[in-house]
Parts: structure tokens; sequence; C-alpha cells
């Protein structure tokens, strides 16, 4: 159960994207300068909270639910990374925050460097944990077999159910329920249903960042687990490499959830990353 003080903190705005009114909802905790948190794909806004716990007391933490996740408006849309993009940078102007810093993760990371490259003003430092982003051919066609998962029909939900039994006698139980779990995620975000429905072939890839993440000229640091299974150690290789005096930190026995996870050793390469970043520090945008 969240705290009343994690509670007390949640705030909304609105924002005008994909010709409508939409709703953002984040948390806004602690003072200093400013760090706009971006999730990962089926994250939300609280997935940054043992993070936040160790940064609020240096710096403004503000946790973004994206458009299509978390309280943010769920709209039944055609969903990419521009739309989120749009998104992203009504909250930014509304706030009054930038140039702000901002850390993403997996398909936050994403966000934040197509962000960046659009808005490069607005953007004092990057920190991309385990970004997303990075065109790879290989992942189209790994998941084929589970692309009824996407279906919007009840018949899908039926045949997990009627093979539970089965499962229990071949050892598979496990496996099924990672199975309805993914099922379950894809019906109740429509992000994840429209980001892979539309990018089933490897020339739906049309706007992945490598090739022009190397125009950035904001201080980033890239930070990845050597354990990591869904994003491979050479996407954050391409980034570190293709930005310009790019850091990249390769954390030890750790897995994908790095803001969940690994969120002590995080935060002090945050710190030290920023604290080299003298924009940071020099900017009036801070909360009293």
């Amino acid at each position: 159960m969240q705290s009343q003080s994690v509670l007390a903190r949640k705030h909304t705005l609105n924002t005008f994207v994909n010709s409508r009114s939409q709703t953002a909802a984040y948390l806004d905790i602690g003072s200093g300068p400013p760090l706009l948190l971006l999730h990962g794909f089926f994250g939300e806004k609280t997935c940054w909270l043992p993070l936040i716990e160790l940064l609020q007391s240096q710096f403004r933490c503000i946790s973004l639910d994206m458009l299509g996740f978390g309280e943010s408006s769920q709209p039944q849309i055609c969903y990419d990374v521009a739309v989120e993009v749009a998104f992203v940078r009504q909250v930014v102007e509304q706030l009054n925050i930038e140039p702000c810093c901002i850390i993403g993760h997996s398909f936050g990371g994403w966000v934040a460097s197509a962000y960046s490259l659009k808005y490069p003003n607005s953007v004092s430092s990057l920190v991309l944990a385990a970004p997303a982003g990075i065109r790879d051919d290989s992942f189209c066609g790994q998941y084929d077999a589970l692309r009824p998962l996407l279906w919007k029909t009840p018949v899908i939900d039926w045949a997990l159910q009627l093979a539970k039994p089965f499962a229990n006698l071949t050892g598979k139980t496990e496996k099924l329920e990672q199975i309805s779990g993914w099922r379950r995620e894809l019906m109740s975000q429509p992000v994840a249903r429209s980001f892979l429905m539309s990018r089933m072939r490897p020339e739906d890839a049309v706007d992945t960042v490598e090739k022009e993440i190397h125009k950035l000229q904001i201080p980033t640091l890239v930070i990845t687990g050597d354990s990591d299974e869904t994003i491979p150690l050479w996407h954050c290789e391409t980034y570190a490499k293709e930005i310009p005096g790019a850091e990249l930190e390769i954390i030890l026995n750790a897995d994908h959830g790095l803001p969940q996870t690994q969120a002590q050793i995080m935060a002090k390469l945050i710190v030290k990353f920023l604290k080299n970043s003298e924009k940071v520090y020099n900017k009036p945008n801070y909360k009293n």
C-alpha cells in the first residue's frame, strides 16, 4: 500500500494531444533541480519510488505516467513515440521545468532520447537506463507464437483457462501463468498492444533513434545491467558510442528492472553524474 505522503504528492494536469484533451498524472516529490522520470513499457509512475526515496533530498523528482499508462489518459489511439514526445512536451511546458534532466528507463529511455532530439534546449542532461529505441531486426519473429495474446477476443482467455489442467500434468504451470500475465498486461495497457501490433515486421521500425542520436550535445549517462534479458547490451553500447561524450555504466548481476532492484547503485551513479554536469545546478527552476 502506498503511504499517505506519496498519495498527497499525486498531481494531474490537462494536455491536448492527438486532437483531444488528455490528463497527465504525475508524482512531484522533493526539492532542488528538477528530474523528470519516464517509466518503462509495462510500468507507471510509482516504479520510480525506490529511486525517488534516495534522490528527493537533493532533487525535485517528477515521475510521470506517460500517455496510455497508469492514471494518465488511456485513449484508444495508434500510439507511437512521437505521441509520447508531444505529451511529455506539454507536461514540461506546463510545469515550467525546462531545461531539466530527464531519466528514462527502457521505453522511457527511448522517449527521453527522442524528446531530446526534438527539443535539445529543453534538456540539461540525460540518464538512460537500459534504453529501448535501437533498431534490432532479431526481435521480429521472436514472439510470433505470442501474437494471439494481442487479439481482443474472449476466446484467448477461455483457451488459457482450459489449458490449466494440461499445464499441471506437464509441469508447465509456471510458463502458463507467465503467458496469462502477459495477456492481462497487454489487455490493460493500450500502448503495449498498439506498439506490438504495429511493429511485427523489421520495416515497421521507423521511429528508432540510432541514426539520429549522434546529433545530441547533451551530457548523457547510460546505465545497464549485465544480466538484462530484455534490452541487449549492444543497444546500450550503441547509445554510449553514438552520443558524443556519453558515459556507460554496467551494473554487475543486474537484470532489466533497474529502478526497482538497483536503486542504491543508480542513485550513486546519477548523483555523481549530475554533479559533473554543471548545467543542472545553474538553473532557477527549483521547487521551494
